[in-house]
């Protein structure tokens, strides 16, 4: 359903009525109003209606996360891996793909004969089922389906897909089958604990459901190749490679028993070099090592009837490495029996191992051919040591995982707002990031199929990623470390791609305007959110110094606003003052200001707070046309790849960063919010029927998006900046979470409707957006919306929180995080007299002095009681308003730790 705005611009009577006989000076009153149209310095023209493509039930719509099934699960794959250590993804049918393991992406890397099936047998009746449902169309290929994808066998005839990042669940169903099956599937996800976030494993506990009144026997089996050999390069589709041989299955029995998969061929110091473990702590079992190595297609074929007979195996425990030029296939099987009605929970975990990262991707084509050990390394020495670690704290991993998962999936938020920030937090823990033994955090902007996109740590796109500094600070601060102590250069350049390893060869490009400032912003942010005074000392004479170097590159005169050529994220330079650049700028003057003062340097504060009032007296007087911000430069000397009179999606992207950082505004409010209101008006489109790209297309047709420029006013230069018509989801989603910071809440929401229904199952994976690669970094802006709709606020330096939401104030419940604490908030509006509200950590602790909370509308009258009460004793609290805003000083520091609620309430 379409709705129009009735606030909106007014529509104008055509200008041209010649035949109607105007004078002399109506015609040239018209031609000159024309011409000003043209150039766009007429602010009164017709203007498009702000139109919404969803209806207001559409874009309430709360609870958790919808359901996926049929045509939708073609394109799921649900990561599951650690940070820094790889991931295999879950599909929407159940299989098990995209095993990116080997230190380097690996989309499309399926192992051979790599599967879960069940045996059930009830009534006489015997039953075997592959654990997935149907392969879905199109059947092509000039040999049918590939056997290795085993598409003859048996499946499910139906499943259900969910996917609660970090735990995602599969349910399969079948009438012929007297049983119903639930995968569930995950990797320990903790914030504020990288180390357990960061196994180099993959959890999947079926539970099989007895659907009779008759107790049922089943075997549930895990079929695995071993891959050892294969390094992630080409395809692995066979067991018949050149890299294989001397390949072993070991089976190995104990608390923790399985197939522990390794090779005698590959030398220890290989990137092909590894182990892997299938293991179980399910006591009944039967295995084969390893299938038999006959002909045609004898393997597969003696296995199904083996196990399809009586769910028995051959319990070969034989270690015979495999023939030179293949590899093998071993199975593990689950034996249970279960009463009628009743059920089993049977555990699988696969633990990965390959301690040789190669240096194939550097910026710095000399620094190539190195080695480098991923941090997960240092923990555990093979895969089966990281599977033994898992199963010996899987209860408190678990417990904790669904901690996060059910705190975060109980906030009052849209699911697709859950879905859109939960689902690019994934991006931390995909081949996009790497985690090296010496604890340093390094990232790729995306990852190609089979290569990490753009090294390393691009500071103009990892300046939009907002989830690790908030889940994880402490290595979103090891960055930082890079940014300041490593990447700039004495003269105050920053290197915004960094090479391994570092501090021997820095890349020798130019800086990036865009980039280098806005790590100032997000280096205030960091120490903000750990508090940290020392950390902030450490990096503060790199920091100050790439900041001056503004004055000397970009804004010698001092006015506040960058003048020269300008590196920047659309891989091209600006000229001129701009406003994504120059908006950059002033917010990191605000930034190091603050900074300056922290650190007692008052003299920089006060001359950066002086260049920072010109700047913004400048920025709104010389860029603003009344609609939105431009761009500046000498057109006599024509640039390619401007913006000019464009209408920028990225125009406010400083000033946005800043409200995320708890900088806080820096531009007239009533500018942004006619800025921001513009940019939906003509940058978002409800369909691409008409739109001509020849760039790269990720909206198309009748999908929804936002273009990163339009022009509305004309002045479209003939060849603009080289990703003006593209859609991105890392700038969709700032624009949508300023746009509800700023109020404009059904505006922002609308947006990331839109982004969620391109990523449906069906079009495109809802865990993988891309631009330049899959799991874009980009994306993590989406992060920006719980902290929009929750006006969550965090001050750890004097031990402020804040929250002030925006929907539902009257019954709202929100998960918050800093990382080292985390949990949620929640304000509920009893009658008209009274407000309940706690705070609550499920992680951590946190030192609380000042807590602010916004009152939500149906509270008419002012508070004038207020209690407070952590672990049922009574606190001293002092209360000062401001309107609807009620900030509580704590007598005391306020020590909150889990399970100790802070309870508050409010009384009229």
């Amino acid at each position: 359903m379409k709705t129009k705005n009735k606030t909106a611009g007014k529509n104008l009577r055509s200008l041209s009525p010649l035949t109607e006989g105007l004078s002399i000076l109506s015609i040239i009153f018209a031609l000159i109003i024309f011409s000003l149209r043209v150039y766009g310095q007429w602010t009164g023209q017709q203007k498009p209606e702000l139109t919404y493509p969803f209806s207001d039930e559409e874009l309430l719509r709360f609870g958790r996360p919808a359901v996926f099934q049929d045509s939708q699960l073609n394109q799921i794959a649900f990561p599951l891996g650690g940070i820094g250590t790889g991931t295999i993804s879950l599909g929407g049918r159940g299989q098990l793909r995209d095993w990116e393991i080997f230190n380097r992406p690996g989309k499309g890397i399926n192992f051979p004969f790599t599967f879960f099936a069940i045996y059930v047998e009830a009534g006489g009746r015997k039953h075997s089922r592959v654990l997935e449902a149907q392969l879905e169309p199109p059947h092509t290929g000039g040999h049918g389906i590939p056997r290795e994808r085993v598409p003859g066998l048996p499946r499910f005839r139906k499943a259900f897909f969910r996917g609660e990042y970090p735990l995602a669940e599969v349910e399969l169903s079948d009438p012929d089958l007297p049983v119903k099956v639930v995968l569930e599937a995950f990797n320990p996800f903790i914030p504020g604990d990288p180390e357990n976030s960061g196994l180099p494993v993959a959890v999947l506990k079926y539970r099989v459901k007895n659907l009779t009144d008759k107790e049922i026997k089943i075997t549930l089996a895990g079929s695995m190749a071993n891959p050892v050999g294969f390094d992630g390069q080409g395809e692995f589709n066979s067991l018949f490679n050149t890299v294989f041989g001397q390949n072993v299955n070991r089976i190995i029995k104990g608390q923790v028993s399985g197939i522990y998969f390794l090779s005698k061929k590959v030398p220890p110091d290989s990137p092909a070099y590894g182990t892997l473990a299938l293991a179980t702590t399910w006591p009944d079992l039967t295995y084969v090592s390893h299938w038999v190595r006959g002909e045609w297609w004898d393997d597969l074929h003696i296995l199904w009837d083996d196990f399809s007979d009586d769910g028995q195996l051959s319990n070969l425990d034989e270690e015979s490495p495999s023939p030179d030029g293949r590899t093998d296939v071993g199975t593990l099987g689950l034996k249970a029996t279960i009463p009628p009605g009743g059920e089993a929970v049977l555990p699988f975990v696969i633990g990965w191992h390959y301690p040789n990262l190669l240096n194939y991707f550097d910026i710095v084509r000399e620094q190539r051919g190195r080695l480098f050990h991923p941090y997960y390394t240092k923990k555990f020495k093979d895969a089966w040591e990281a599977a033994e670690y898992l199963f010996d704290n899987l209860e408190q991993l678990e417990k904790k995982t669904r901690d996060f998962r059910d705190a975060f999936f109980s906030s009052s938020l849209p699911d697709y707002v859950l879905e859109a920030v939960s689902s690019q937090a994934s991006i931390i823990r995909t081949p996009t990031c790497l985690w090296l033994d010496d604890g340093r955090f390094f990232a790729f902007e995306g990852c190609s199929d089979r290569s990490g996109c753009c090294p390393l740590n691009c500071a103009h796109v990892w300046n939009y990623a907002q989830a690790m500094a908030f889940l994880f600070p402490e290595l979103e601060r090891s960055m930082r470390e890079t940014d300041f102590l490593v990447n700039v250069k004495p003269d105050g350049a920053m290197v915004f791609r960094t090479s391994l390893p570092t501090g021997e060869k820095l890349w020798g490009f130019k800086p990036a305007a865009d980039g280098q400032l806005g790590r100032i912003i997000n280096l205030y942010r960091d120490w903000q959110i750990c508090g940290d005074i020392n950390f902030l000392k450490k990096l503060w004479p790199q920091a100050k110094r790439a900041l001056e170097y503004a004055w000397t590159a970009w804004d010698k005169d001092q006015d506040g606003l960058l003048e020269d050529e300008q590196h920047n994220t659309y891989d091209i330079e600006f000229f001129g003052p701009n406003s994504m650049l120059s908006g950059f700028y002033l917010g990191a003057l605000e930034a190091g200001a603050r900074m300056a003062e922290a650190v007692g340097d008052r003299k920089a504060a006060a001359r950066y707070r002086q260049v920072l009032g010109r700047g913004q007296k400048n920025y709104q007087a010389l860029l603003w046309n009344g609609e939105f911000f431009i761009q500046k430069y000498d057109r006599a000397q024509e640039k390619k790849y401007q913006y000019g009179q464009g209408c920028l999606s990225d125009q406010l992207l400083g000033q946005w960063l800043a409200m995320a950082a708890g900088v806080g505004r820096f531009l007239d409010k009533a500018k942004i919010e006619k800025a921001l209101e513009s940019i939906y008006r003509y940058n978002f489109r409800e369909n691409f029927y008409d739109l001509a790209n020849v760039q790269r297309t990720y909206a198309l047709a009748d999908e929804k998006g936002l273009l990163l420029c339009t022009w509305p006013r004309g002045g479209r230069p003939p060849l603009p900046f080289p990703y003006s018509d593209e859609v991105w989801t890392g700038i969709e989603y700032h624009v949508a979470s300023h746009l509800i910071y700023e109020g404009m809440v059904k505006e922002g929401l609308t947006i990331v409707k839109a982004v969620r229904e391109r990523y449906d199952g069906w079009r495109r994976n809802p865990w993988n957006e891309v631009e330049c690669g899959h799991h874009y970094a980009r994306a993590m802006s989406s992060w920006g919306l719980l902290l929009a709709l929750s006006g969550f606020s965090y001050l750890a330096s004097e031990g402020r929180l804040g929250f002030a939401p925006v929907l539902n104030q009257e019954n709202f419940r929100t998960f918050w995080s800093l990382g080292s604490a985390w949990g949620t908030y929640e304000q509920r509006l009893e009658g008209d007299k009274d407000i309940s509200a706690s705070l609550k950590l499920e992680h951590g602790n946190y030192n609380l002095r000042e807590l602010s909370l916004e009152i939500p509308p149906g509270f008419s009258s002012e508070v004038r009681s207020v209690s407070c009460t952590l672990g049922g004793k009574n606190l001293m609290v002092r209360t000062i308003s401001s309107g609807k805003k009620l900030t509580l000083h704590f007598r005391q520091p306020v020590h909150l730790k889990a399970g100790e609620p802070l309870v508050l309430r409010l009384s009229r």
